[in-house]
């Protein structure tokens, strides 16, 4: 097999895998859109709330599918992205419930 059948043959194998690879990416993009939309209307508390639901959401896509098909959300050893997601997620999450006041004030 020459190389260029080796690459026409590694390439017809991940067309059919490289469409929906970064899907899962994708989906916690979208919930960070959201989020940053929320922030610019002024409900600040809401945005990072969902942007501490997006890292948890992420860490739960990482600890559930293969490496292979978790695309961008695979950076380092499953583990390690697991607990770095959750973590993140978590001090987010409780940065944005539990400040009362402040000057963005209440939403």
């Amino acid at each position: 097999m020459t190389v260029t059948q080796d690459r026409r043959d590694i390439g017809d194998r991940r067309s059919g895998q490289a469409r929906f690879a970064q899907l899962p990416f994708a989906v916690v993009l979208l919930v960070v859109a959201v989020a940053a939309l929320r922030i610019v209307q002024y409900h600040w508390r809401e945005g990072a709330a969902l942007i501490g639901a997006a890292l948890l959401l992420a860490g739960v896509l990482r600890a559930v599918l293969p490496a292979a098909r978790a695309g961008l959300l695979a950076i380092r050893g499953k583990v390690v992205d697991v607990v770095t997601y959750t973590a993140l997620a978590a001090g987010i999450l409780y940065v944005a419930l539990t400040i009362i006041g402040g000057p963005f004030g209440s939403s």
